[in-house]
C-alpha cells in the first residue's frame, strides 16, 4: 500500500503547531514540506510538530525533515521543535546530521502551552488591494514604525524596499497582499509581502536606460537577505536588513 502522511494545523496564532501522522519517507516528504510553509508563511514565534503518530518508514524522507529546518532557520528564523516522537523515531531523527537544528519536547500540549504563555515581539500587518496608493500607503506605515522601533537609521532603506516589494505586486501579481513588518534581535528589521500568485520572481538584468525591471535587484542589493518561499495559495517574498549594513 503506498505510505500516508497527514499534516494537521492547530489554530492558535503566533504559535505555529502541527500535528504530523503517518509515515515520512520520500513520497511523503513533499506533503510535510508542503505543510510547514503555510505555517511559516504566518511568521510564527515557534513551530511545534506533534510527532506522537509520526513513523519514519525511509531514512530518504529525513531529508525533508532536515529542509524544513533549514527553511524555519532561514526564514522566518524561528526554531522547530519536535514534540512526542517515539524511540525509534527520535533515534534516527538524532542519528541524522542535517536535522541538527532541532529541538526537542516530551509532551506536544505542554510545548503549546508554553510558546503561547510567552510574550509576543511586536509586528505590524495589514492586508491591501494592489493598486498604485498601496505604494504611498506602505512607505506612511514603514516610516512610522522605524520610528517607533527606534530604527530611525533604517528608514530611507527601509522604505524604498517596501515600495518595491509591495509595487512588484501591483505591477505583476494583480492579487490582495500582506504586508509584515517586525522589528528583530540586534537592531534588524524583517519585511515580507505576501501575495497569491505562483510566479515567482527573480532580478532582472535591466540596464540604466531601461525605464523598469531594477525593483527586485535593489531588494538584493540593499538587504543582508532576502528570498522567496512558495506555498500552496501563492508565495512570500521575504527580507531582512540590519543597520550596520548601510
Amino acid at each position: 500500500m503506498p505510505s500516508q502522511l497527514v499534516c494537521r494545523p492547530e489554530r492558535g496564532f503566533p504559535v505555529a503547531a502541527l500535528r504530523v501522522r503517518g509515515t515520512l519517507d520520500q513520497v511523503t516528504g513533499d506533503a510535510l514540506q508542503q505543510a510547514v510553509r503555510l505555517r511559516l508563511a504566518d511568521q510564527p514565534t515557534v513551530l511545534l510538530l506533534d510527532a506522537t503518530g509520526l513513523r519514519i518508514g525511509d531514512p530518504v524522507g529525513l531529508s525533508a525533515l532536515s529542509a524544513t529546518v533549514c527553511e524555519a532557520h532561514e526564514w522566518p528564523d524561528v526554531p522547530v521543535v519536535l514534540c512526542g516522537a517515539d524511540r525509534r523515531t527520535l533515534a534516527m531523527i538524532t542519528d541524522a546530521p542535517d536535522c541538527a537544528g532541532l529541538r526537542y519536547a516530551d509532551d506536544f500540549a505542554a510545548a503549546v502551552a508554553a510558546a503561547r504563555a510567552e510574550t509576543v515581539p511586536p509586528r505590524i500587518r495589514v492586508r491591501m488591494r494592489p493598486v498604485p496608493d498601496a505604494c504611498r500607503q506602505v512607505r506612511h506605515l514603514v516610516t512610522q514604525a522605524c520610528a517607533a522601533w527606534q530604527r530611525s537609521g533604517l528608514t530611507a532603506t527601509a522604505t524604498l524596499i517596501a515600495t518595491e516589494l509591495v509595487a512588484n505586486v501591483v505591477r505583476h501579481a494583480h492579487t490582495t497582499m500582506d504586508f509584515t513588518l517586525r522589528p528583530l534581535q540586534g537592531g534588524r528589521l524583517g519585511m515580507t509581502v505576501r501575495d497569491h500568485s505562483r510566479r515567482m520572481p527573480k532580478p532582472s538584468d535591466a540596464g540604466l536606460s531601461d525605464p523598469g525591471g531594477r525593483g527586485l535587484r535593489l531588494v538584493r542589493d540593499l538587504t543582508d537577505a532576502w528570498g522567496v518561499l512558495p506555498v500552496t495559495d501563492g508565495k512570500v517574498v521575504w527580507t531582512r536588513m540590519c543597520a550596520d549594513a548601510f
